[in-house]
């Protein structure tokens, strides 16, 4: 076993309301809320805070925000590679840290805000979209997204009801979360077939939301976050890379349908010592739903024969589903800092504090951004898991 399982735990968590696009202000002083309030949450001070992570675009460095914080020394800096697939990959890199006594207290974070960071165009501007998607008119992630739903619907025979079954269940969730941004929306069969084509076969309720915000995750030693206020949330494992073949290759990977997510699930659940079968309560990573629901299956949680049976609206929703998914709404329906309110969401259920609480919650599952040509997993438990 890794010398990294269980070793480090999340103490702290913090998360900015969502703001509509350009609304929120400078991305720092959100990434600056966020973990002022992670730190609060964690009962320290923010002048702690000797180590930096984030993943994909962030542009708020942690030498940016010293003086804010009151910094008394900056140990660790590092960024993940890639977009929403490095944010379970940040944590390992945290908790590597943490372990080889680089730093003691590192925050993971990450802010996005339409207001000057200018995201979208940020996210274009790391240029590993394929050249043949571009001359072709595919420059927008739902675009190509869209090729391997397409692959996976018409291809695999795994039936379109999937995709409405997890949009379904992000506003199921959102309903019962005050803060999120789908509260109030009620998304009914009907409302769902009769929303727009963005980009087939998604439609509108199909794909994440723009807006600003920030989130934030402090890591330390498992040994001093047992002795904090809030309970630990350990880190099992959470691998970061890519199997062979695959990255920006103009769609030609293969399978085509596929997340990503194959040789990083098999190092998840090998170093966890745990398999899909045991998981509680997952946030899947839904950039679009087609590709969180071959997130689900290259984790081993149903096969492609099998998605049909257990993807349905029921089984995504807590307390009693099979596998309740975004307990707080999503990536969909609380809103979309590059994914990183999914890891506040999966800690919350290891505290036994989400808006959506799945009973006797134990093992807590977190995957990143579907298809990325990085991608990451991450595994968070309670202490009877160690």
């Amino acid at each position: 076993m890794s010398t990294l399982r269980g070793s480090t735990a999340v103490a702290g968590i913090g998360i900015t309301p969502h703001h509509k696009r350009g609304t929120g202000g400078p991305a720092l002083k959100l990434a600056l809320e966020a973990i002022v309030a992670a730190a609060e949450d964690a009962g320290i001070s923010p002048a702690d805070i000797d180590g930096f992570v984030s993943y994909g675009s962030e542009r708020s460095e942690g030498q940016k925000m010293m003086p804010a914080l009151g910094t008394k020394e900056l140990r660790f800096a590092a960024l993940a590679w890639s977009h929403g697939g490095g944010i379970p990959g940040a944590l390992n890199i945290a908790a590597s840290a943490i372990a080889t006594g680089q730093a003691e207290t590192v925050v993971v974070y990450r802010s996005l805000s339409e207001y000057d960071g200018a995201r979208l165009q940020v996210d274009v501007a790391q240029n590993d979209t394929a050249a043949q998607f571009l001359v072709n008119g595919l420059d927008s992630p739902i675009q190509m997204c869209a090729i391997n739903t397409t692959r996976l619907i018409e291809g695999e025979g795994v039936p379109a009801e999937t995709l409405k079954a997890m949009a379904q269940a992000g506003y199921h969730h959102a309903q019962q979360n005050p803060a999120a941004v789908g509260h109030g929306v009620q998304l009914t069969a009907e409302k769902y077939e009769n929303s727009r084509w963005i980009s087939e076969p998604y439609r509108l309720f199909d794909s994440s939301r723009e807006n600003d915000g920030a989130a934030a995750v402090i890591l330390m030693s498992a040994e001093r976050a047992r002795d904090l206020t809030e309970k630990p949330a350990f880190l099992l494992s959470a691998p970061l890379g890519t199997p062979a073949g695959w990255g920006p290759l103009e769609g030609n990977q293969n399978p085509l349908w596929s997340s990503g997510f194959s040789s990083v699930a098999k190092r998840l659940w090998a170093e966890s010592g745990y398999g899909p079968q045991d998981v509680d309560v997952a946030q899947i990573y839904e950039n679009t739903t087609g590709m969180g629901v071959a997130a689900i299956i290259d984790h081993g949680f149903c096969t492609l024969d099998e998605a049909g049976e257990f993807i349905t609206f029921d089984n995504l929703i807590a307390p009693d589903g099979r596998l309740p998914i975004n307990t707080a709404g999503g990536n969909l329906a609380e809103g979309f800092i590059h994914g990183m309110g999914l890891v506040v969401e999966a800690v919350r259920q290891i505290r036994g504090t989400s808006t959506n609480q799945v009973r006797g919650c134990s093992l807590s599952l977190m995957t990143g951004g579907p298809g990325d040509a990085v991608v990451s997993s991450a595994l968070l438990g309670t202490e009877e898991t160690l």
